[in-house]
């Protein structure tokens, strides 16, 4: 523990288990008093004892994201009171991913993940940024997917949705970022979840098959990106999208032919 974020409080979206719990306990880690936030009352709990156990601060604030400004600004300010009235750092993590193709996807389909996945964070951000400006600087980090750039067949409601993510985050790094909030991005590649078994492959464990790392990525090193652009070792980065996907957007390992 180096305590990079000692002092700062943080609101994770979508915490209570696999890449969102472990950004929550990462950034608990470095110091950083943690909202653990989520749907499910028992996980969420859970979670944040979890993290209190290994000697972090950690609470638990359920929320369900549908997409309306009033659930994303009533999670903002039970997160305020939960961490003594100031929050430092929002990660928009929550999203989600169910499949489907152009085909199949109805009106309804459509707009549930355009609700979870681009308006939930757009209206939570819009009801945190201001207390931010008002205590002198603050810092908001969203989750992207390495799908965004890099299309495969399969979901692209979910890749459109996490595209528009991508360009909110430099839209917003130029509105907020000469009011001393730093905003910026992960781009998560291929993650194993959590609870999979050690040694058992990901289901998506071929996606990464020509990559330079040659495997799926692990969900703290997710964490470790989202610790470093929540941190001052950060201070200097606006609008980036820092792709953390073992290569598989940026270059191809192409073996020689027998």
């Amino acid at each position: 523990m180096t305590q990079r974020l000692l002092g700062k409080t943080a609101l994770v979206t979508g915490s209570t288990n696999n890449i969102g719990l472990s950004i929550a306990r990462a950034l608990a880690a470095e110091s950083a008093h943690v909202v653990v936030s989520g749907r499910d009352s028992t996980r969420g709990a859970a979670a944040a004892a979890s993290i209190r156990d290994a000697g972090g601060r950690a609470d638990f604030v359920r929320a369900d994201l549908d997409g309306s400004a009033a659930r994303s600004h009533a999670l903002a300010d039970e997160a305020a009171t939960a961490l003594g009235g100031r929050i430092d750092i929002l990660v928009n993590n929550a999203g989600i991913y169910p499949p489907h193709s152009t085909g199949s996807a109805d009106e309804e389909l459509f707009d549930r993940i355009y609700a979870v996945n681009l308006k939930a964070p757009f209206f939570l951000t819009q009801a945190m940024v201001p207390g931010m400006i008002a205590a002198g600087g603050g810092v908001v980090v969203n989750l992207g997917s390495w799908i965004t750039r890099l299309a495969v067949a399969g979901s692209p409601l979910y890749s459109s949705s996490k595209s528009a993510m991508e360009a909110l985050t430099r839209s917003w790094a130029a509105e907020f970022g000469p009011q001393g909030v730093r905003v910026n991005a992960v781009s998560p590649g291929v993650i194993r979840a959590l609870d999979l078994a050690p040694g058992a492959d990901a289901p998506s464990e071929h996606m990464m098959h020509g990559t330079p790392a040659g495997r799926t990525g692990l969900p703290h090193e997710v964490a470790a990106a989202v610790v470093y652009l929540a941190s001052d070792d950060a201070s200097f980065v606006h609008g980036t999208t820092l792709d953390v996907d073992g290569g598989r957007v940026a270059a191809a390992v192409v073996r020689p032919a027998a």
